[in-house]
Formats: structure tokens, C-alpha cells, sequence
């Protein structure tokens, strides 16, 4: 893809291909890119509405570009996770209920982010009781067999988001990032529970998801 026809594509309104979508992140993501024109296709793809296949490209990007988590094989995880961004300065639920989720015997593992649109992240609330969410990459094994919980911080496991998370706290509002984020936990976890900011961003997650 190249880069002034595809962002001009964007403007026009049109779709990116899976592929095409991919090809872009990579390139954020490797700080390819002038951090400008990153900026501009966020909010190209804002303005005319993210695809299922975009947010797919994107996932799939992303999980390539991201850190092993070292943890090994469980039969049944699961992640609780959202995207934040809903505009009602409501509470973090996601982790909340992935604590008590673990309490009663789930092995979780959440990954998540601090706030960049919302009130608070996940990184916020479990700093806020004294979790250590910066776990040295070996320790999140012993975490989840002592606590059935455990932390993927995701700008240790991003390195792309060193060259993101600026562009996303400039904006300040919701981009295709807000869905991305629950969709690529370093681990496979093999359940979701997925909130999202509006009807028609579950229903992208979901078409997404089928794409991965």
C-alpha cells in the first residue's frame, strides 16, 4: 500500500484491505511513519468509520509486533477486558469483575492499559490496591498458579505503543485503538468477556474476531 493512496483512500471513504490495514500499523508501529501523518490516518479512519476487516489487519499487526508473555499452555483462560472510551466517566468494571472472577476459580489474565480516554484503566485501579503491574515477564506464571490472576501490562508487551500512546493522549478521543486493545492479549486466552463503548462497536469486535 502506498501511503498518500491509501490515506487518500480513507478520505474518500473507502475500506482498507485486511492486508492494507496491517501494512499500516506495521509501519506506525515501527515508527515508519511521520508521527503527523499516523495521526491523520486515525483520524481519516475515524471520520468514515473502522471496518471489521481494518480492526483485523490491525490485531493481526499488532500480535505480530508484540513480546512473548512466557507463560505456559492453561486448557481454559479467560480475559475480562473493555475498551473504555464510553464518555460517561463511569468506573472500571472490567477489573473488578476479572478479580472476582479469579476468586472464584478462573485463571485470568487480563491485559490492559492505563486511561487514555477514559476515567481510569485497568493499570489504574489495580496500581490504586497495590498490584505490581509492571511484572518481570517470569513472574506472571507464578502469579496466576498463586492468585489465579495476572497482569499483562500493555506497553511491556507493545513496544508499538511507544510510538502510539503519545498520538493517542494528544488526540484525547476514541480511536480504532479503543477496540483494538481487548482483541490482542499477548496470551490466547481461550475466553473473552468483551465490554465496548456502543452496540456497533461489539458488533465490529465480534465480526473482527471471526477475521483472526
Amino acid at each position: 500500500m502506498e501511503i498518500n493512496t491509501g490515506l487518500e483512500s480513507l478520505l474518500q471513504k473507502n475500506d482498507l484491505s485486511i492486508e492494507d490495514a496491517k501494512t499500516l500499523i506495521l509501519k506506525i508501529g515501527r515508527n515508519e511513519l511521520d508521527p503527523i501523518v499516523s495521526t491523520a490516518f486515525l483520524m481519516a479512519l475515524r471520520s468514515k468509520g473502522e471496518s471489521a476487516e481494518e480492526l483485523a489487519g490491525f490485531s493481526e499487526g499488532m500480535r505480530e509486533l508484540s513480546l512473548d508473555s512466557k507463560i505456559s499452555n492453561f486448557e481454559k483462560t479467560v480475559d475480562i477486558v473493555g475498551t473504555g472510551g464510553d464518555g460517561s466517566h463511569s468506573l472500571n468494571l472490567s477489573t473488578g469483575s476479572a478479580l472476582l472472577a479469579a476468586a472464584s476459580g478462573l485463571k485470568v489474565i487480563k491485559h490492559g492499559n492505563r486511561s487514555i480516554s477514559s476515567k481510569s484503566g485497568s493499570a489504574d485501579v489495580l496500581a490504586k490496591i497495590g498490584f505490581p503491574i509492571e511484572l518481570e515477564s517470569n513472574q506472571n506464571e507464578d502469579m496466576l498458579n498463586d492468585l489465579g490472576f495476572t497482569f499483562l501490562f500493555a506497553p511491556n508487551y507493545h513496544p508499538a505503543m511507544k510510538y502510539i500512546a503519545p498520538i493517542r493522549k494528544a488526540l484525547g478521543i476514541r480511536t480504532i485503538f479503543n477496540m483494538l486493545g481487548p482483541l490482542v492479549n499477548p496470551y490466547p486466552v481461550s475466553h473473552y468477556v468483551m465490554g465496548a463503548f456502543s452496540l456497533s462497536a461489539a458488533e465490529l469486535m465480534a465480526k473482527a474476531l471471526k477475521n483472526l
